[in-house]
């Protein structure tokens, strides 16, 4: 058998997303990417990527269209990894209130809303500031008091628990911009888009992932037939 070069990471492929951008992202940071749709392949994996760019019940359309809706959150009762990035980080919550109320993955409590940054520009978009505010495995390694990110967004989580957030961002208000709980991470901005920052951080969920990898080539091709 030979030894896999890194934990496969399965990116869900339901349409949405810079989803070629976060696959090279995720090579560079030592992982084996699949893009894919196929439930055997997303259950065989070591760790999933929820990607996203665009309008919250469009995705969970595209996500209930597709059977996935059930099978991530089967995947994360399994307490695999699971990363959401920007909107698939947002789906990661109860609901949303973009174009009405939509009900989301319920992975972790509380709900999307729209940005209130005053007097300044929606959507947030460009370099800014994150701060951690709670020890997380998404993080070590990272300046202990935070980096900056690149970020896109016109709508913010808005966790039900403070103890799921790990990240901070000040933007009018202050915005949850990295989540988790158990292995169920999110990061409302783009790591893929983030330069050095980025590229640690997904070295990090990587590591996270390997924690839960076979050892062999052979385990993922035997159960990862679509």
């Amino acid at each position: 058998m030979t030894p896999r070069s890194g934990p496969t990471v399965a990116i869900v492929d339901y349409g949405m997303g810079n989803r070629r951008s976060v696959f090279k992202a995720l090579e560079r940071a030592g992982a084996t990417p699949k893009l894919t749709a196929h439930a055997r392949q997303l259950r065989a994996a070591h760790g999933l990527v929820v990607p996203g760019v665009g309008a919250f019940p469009e995705a969970m359309r595209r996500l209930g269209a597709l059977g996935l809706v059930g099978l991530l959150r089967e995947r994360a009762g399994e307490d695999i990894p699971v990363l959401g990035i920007c909107l698939g980080m947002q789906l990661l919550f109860e609901r949303s209130q973009e174009l009405g109320t939509t009900g989301g993955l319920g992975l972790l409590p509380g709900e999307v809303t729209w940005l209130n940054p005053g007097g300044l520009r929606v959507p947030h978009i460009g370099w800014n500031e994150v701060k951690f505010v709670a020890p997380s495995p998404l993080t070590e390694g990272l300046p202990q008091r935070g980096c900056a990110f690149y970020h896109a967004h016109s709508l913010a989580a808005r966790p039900a628990n403070v103890k799921d957030v790990l990240g901070i961002t000040e933007y009018g208000e202050q915005l949850a911009t990295i989540v988790g709980r158990g292995r169920v991470f999110g990061v409302q901005f783009h790591p893929e888009k983030s330069s050095a920052n980025g590229l640690a951080l997904l070295e990090r969920f990587v590591a996270v992932c390997a924690e839960t990898a076979p050892e062999s080539e052979a385990l993922w091709g035997e159960m990862a037939r679509p």
